[in-house]
């Protein structure tokens, strides 16, 4: 017992860089990261309970502080997590707890139903050179857990026509 209790903080890896130029090592990043999401948690009770945005926050970050409370080290967390390295981890909590304060500034959420805004199509092609922000990848989790679901529906997947080409398993 007492020497589980001394010996594994000593047996860890300690991570030396993150290799990302300007973001340095966090030697506490768990316990940093378990008061971010706690404070996350407690101030985005100030919005309203129905909004999109609340429901969002409090899902990620829920997921996100219980997988720091399991997980003692910060490989484990960064594996189970799938979001970047604890120290992006870190920076992305600290933004969204700004990003709270100033959407309970805002109110977006507080537009009477009567408001008019007008609306501008524009059907213009996106010039080549402009970037489309495309979203990245999924965490390799992601699809191990809807591999999992499809294997275990009941239901079958209806055969695809003669004309549409099939995918290969």
């Amino acid at each position: 017992m007492f020497l589980r209790a001394i010996g594994r903080p000593l047996l860890a890896k300690v991570k030396q860089t993150t290799g990302i130029v300007g973001l340095d090592v966090v030697p506490n990043a768990r316990a940093v990261l378990i008061d971010l999401y706690s404070k996350a948690l407690k101030e985005i009770q100030a919005v309203p309970e129905d909004e999109g945005y609340r429901k969002a926050v409090e899902s990620f970050t829920r997921h996100r502080l219980n997988v720091c409370q399991e997980e003692e080290d910060w490989e484990a967390t960064e594996k189970k997590l799938g979001c970047g390295q604890v120290e992006e981890l870190i920076e992305e909590a600290q933004d969204e707890l700004t990003l709270i304060a100033k959407m309970i500034e805002w109110e977006p959420w507080g537009v009477p139903e009567d408001y008019e805004c007008e609306v501008i199509e524009n059907d213009a092609p996106i010039p080549k050179h402009v970037p489309q922000h495309r979203p990245g990848p999924l965490p390799v989790e992601f699809y191990k857990t809807f591999e999992a679901l499809h294997t275990e529906s009941k239901t079958e997947i209806p055969a695809a026509s003669s004309s549409e080409p099939q995918l290969k398993e």
